[in-house]
């Protein structure tokens, strides 16, 4: 019984490093898709989308394991939390490296036309947004922080920010033709696919307060919050 319990824990604590090193696979990849962006490299976008794989393949591993430990384990109150957890967290993840693949396949759309400038610097702060929030919200979840978590809907204003500004450049730019028209949508669609990473990372810090106290957060009002058990 004592070997099946810590086998028990290191199953545990496996899925939860997988779990941070597919974050770090995600940032790793949101800092080369945002770079080939800017600098119309289509090697590095296909490089980009290429990795994909590798963030799926973790992705699933991970999934198995959990459903292995829930199946033979039947684990109780805080460690069923971190089991549901990670399942919620991992599918977060794997959502922000199918947006940064999103932003690599909209490099080949937008080549060879170079960015505004103004353009340019604004997707290079939102792609390091997206990159802090993300990396801020898995060590949450590694350190089981719910005040680290929280940190998160206030870096998340910042994003909202920097996107609004985005497609106020968009438009005071202009679009004289067709093709910069086309142009200028997939320019606010990247704006669009950060600001969804960032949103993916604000949910992970849900997820993260959910592991630690057992409540969801329903809104900004904490007569909201359901427990989901009493410990």
């Amino acid at each position: 019984m004592v070997e099946t319990r810590k086998r028990y824990h290191e199953q545990l604590d496996e899925m939860k490093q997988g779990t941070v090193r597919l974050a770090a696979m995600a940032i790793e990849e949101i800092a080369a898709g945002t770079r080939a962006l800017l600098d119309a490299d289509l090697a590095a976008a296909e490089r980009v989308v290429a990795s994909d794989k590798d963030m799926d393949v973790l992705t699933h591993a991970i999934e198995e394991q959990a459903y292995v430990v829930l199946a033979r384990q039947s684990p109780l109150a805080s460690e069923l939390r971190t089991v549901i957890a990670i399942l919620r967290v991992i599918h977060e993840i794997e959502r922000c490296g199918d947006l940064i693949v999103n932003v690599a396949k909209a490099t080949r759309r937008l080549y060879p036309h170079a960015l505004d400038p103004k353009v340019r610097g604004l997707l290079e702060r939102m792609g390091s947004q997206a990159a802090d929030q993300l990396r801020l919200a898995i060590n949450a979840f590694s350190d089981a922080d719910v005040g680290e978590a929280a940190a998160l809907e206030d870096m998340d204003d910042v994003m909202d920010d920097l996107q609004k500004t985005l497609f106020r450049a968009i438009f005071a730019a202009g679009a004289p033709d067709e093709a910069a028209l086309q142009r200028a949508v997939q320019v606010a669609l990247v704006g669009r696919y950060y600001e969804r990473i960032a949103d993916h990372a604000v949910n992970v810090s849900d997820k993260v307060r959910f592991m630690v106290t057992g409540s969801w957060r329903h809104g900004d009002d904490d007569e909201h919050e359901q427990p989901v058990d009493g410990r």
